[in-house]
């Protein structure tokens, strides 16, 4: 059964093949994206940033080389934006481990891995692009090789079609 009672707190819902990306906007802006489990329905946008960013999104859904362009909460620490940024220069198709990104930013790989999962913008800052030095690593602060995260994270980087994921 589709839930409907969390999706008050989402200004759009984007069904995918993989769930479902809740979006939230606040002050004509992006405040932030969720992934979010198949047991939630599509909800149209509420107002015209929540629009523009669904609209966004069903894009890059249909072409992994799109770029986003979307008004967004300045969030995070300024750690946090700082690894934020790094992230954002990995091009569509390549991946690049917490140690490559922490050599970039002159810090430790755990601490960018916190700051990955602390990302509010999924898909407009692809955390997806950034794996463990032995395989997959974790996604949105969950590290279950088998859950619905880490299963997002394998679907986005099959669909920029990253070999090996």
């Amino acid at each position: 059964m589709k839930q409907t009672s969390s999706s008050s707190l989402f200004s759009a819902i984007v069904e995918t093949s993989f769930g479902a990306i809740g979006i939230r906007t606040e002050d004509r802006l992006v405040r932030e994206m969720v992934y979010l489990p198949a047991s939630f329905q599509g909800k149209n946008a509420m107002d015209i940033i929540s629009e523009r960013a669904a609209l966004q999104v069903e894009r890059y859904l249909s072409d992994p080389d799109f770029q986003f362009d979307l008004p967004l909460t300045q969030l995070g620490t300024p750690f946090q934006r700082k690894v934020w940024a790094a992230i954002s220069e990995i091009p569509r198709g390549k991946v690049l481990t917490y140690g490559d990104i922490a050599r970039r930013v002159q810090s430790a790989p755990r601490a960018v891995g916190q700051a990955c999962g602390a990302n509010w913008f999924p898909l407009v800052i692809p955390c997806h692009r950034v794996t463990a030095a032995g395989g997959l690593g974790g996604f949105s602060h969950h590290d279950d090789e088998t859950g619905f995260h880490v299963g997002v994270k394998r679907w986005l980087l099959a669909h920029e079609k990253v070999a090996g994921y």
